[in-house]
């Protein structure tokens, strides 16, 4: 009777938490500081801000040039003949380069695109960072939810021990039987140190994450669940084409692209320099000038046709990176998506049907055994399984947030909140 009374305290305490409470931290207080502070997410917005001062600089005219001088004749002096020779002149020039029409307003579309592909770059960044945190949190969560079973389990086996250990003092146990159960015991030891030591790993990896000092104590996560995928896989396609920040920016290096090639044919026209010009002559009447430069694109063949050539392959580049930035996109979906539809269906059949019948399994043997028609080897045996059943159900249980958590990335839609 005493070896039944231990099954029903373990198929209660798989079930219940014997932990002390402890300190906890949700993922949304998480999300919103890793947003603030961190150094990869401020990185891109500063990319962003500078790529948005650029469209202005880039379509206005270039800086005019102001030109001073003077002629002189009898001595190099300033002023020398002035008044007394035709040549002598205190002179003031400027100049304005002036493009040729559409290229300036072509300019600012370009960097205006730039800057947008920038902005992009710049939420793609937020989505990989705060789905590193999520993962990381979930993977932290796994940690304490599995120490907390091992725990468990090691505190009931211990118990059993010692029943399997007065029992082989009044010889109705093999001492091979003590030895197996010591022995399990130790099997549980090694796996809370992996834990452990997970869970440091995952502490220091929020962290970092955060921006935060080494060692910082992050607390135990909240008890939380991922909701249930809803999406098929063709809603989550549709919303990658629509939301995705990667074939976002790729987008934009398209049209940017496009630009480029009419902006390498605007090379064909002649650019022009105005020149006005002031000349004091002292005494004699002053003289005046203006002159038009104009930029003549005589070596075409070698230079504008290689440069339409070069921005039309740039385009062709931009358009075939796309295709696979989508094509990449479109795996790594179906696969998460698979993946968790698949962890989905275990969770359900390890709680609804495995861990179910594994208890019965092992309360069974433990029937048998008190009577002798068992080995304690066979109670072990539905012990262990009935554990490691436990532990496959928070394996996958994380799985499936994992892999929400990257499709979250790479749809930009909101499936784990």
């Amino acid at each position: 009777m005493r070896l039944r009374a231990i099954l029903i305290l373990a198929i209660i305490a798989i079930s219940a938490s014997a932990q002390t409470p402890e300190l906890r931290v949700s993922l949304r207080e998480l999300t919103g500081e890793a947003t603030k502070n961190n150094p990869d997410i401020a990185a891109a917005q500063k990319r962003y801000e500078a790529a948005r001062q650029r469209p202005t600089q880039e379509s206005s005219l270039p800086d005019p040039m102001v030109s001073l001088g003077y002629n002189s004749v009898g001595n190099p002096l300033p002023g020398a003949g002035l008044g007394r020779d035709e040549l002598a002149n205190l002179g003031l020039m400027v100049s304005q380069e002036i493009p040729a029409p559409g290229k300036l307003k072509l300019k600012g579309d370009m960097a205006s695109k730039e800057a947008q592909a920038e902005f992009q770059q710049y939420q793609t960044v937020q989505l990989v960072v705060i789905s590193r945190l999520k993962q990381a949190y979930y993977r932290l969560q796994n940690t304490y939810a599995a120490t907390d079973l091992l725990i468990r389990n090691r505190d009931l086996l211990e118990k059993l021990l010692q029943v399997t250990e007065d029992r082989y003092s009044v010889g109705r146990a093999a001492q091979q039987d003590v030895f197996k159960a010591q022995t399990q015991v130790s099997i549980l030891e090694t796996r809370l140190v992996k834990l452990e030591q997970e869970r440091k790993s995952r502490a220091a990896e929020i962290n970092s994450i955060l921006n935060r000092a080494a060692g910082t104590p992050i607390g135990r996560p909240e008890d939380v669940k991922p909701k249930e995928l809803t999406a098929t896989l063709e809603e989550l396609f549709a919303a990658a084409r629509q939301n995705s920040p990667m074939l976002g920016r790729d987008r934009k290096m398209i049209e940017r692209s496009e630009l480029a090639v009419n902006m390498a044919r605007k090379e064909y026209y002649p650019d022009v320099t105005l020149n006005a010009g002031y000349y004091f002559m002292g005494g004699m009447p002053p003289m005046y000038e203006v002159r038009a430069d104009f930029k003549v694109p005589v070596y075409f063949w070698r230079k504008q046709r290689a440069g339409v050539s070069e921005q039309v392959s740039n385009l062709s580049q931009s358009r075939r990176t796309y295709e696979a930035t989508d094509q990449s996109l479109r795996y790594q979906i179906q696969d998460d998506f698979l993946m968790a539809q698949s962890s989905a269906r275990l969770m359900k059949l390890y709680t609804q049907t495995v861990v179910p019948q594994g208890n019965l399994a092992l309360e069974s043997s433990l029937s048998t055994y008190e009577t002798g028609s068992v080995d304690f080897l066979s109670v072990l045996s539905n012990f262990t399984m009935v554990l490691d059943y436990e532990m496959n159900y928070y394996d996958e249980a994380m799985n499936y947030a994992l892999a929400l958590s990257r499709l979250e990335q790479m749809t930009g839609q909101a499936l784990t909140d």
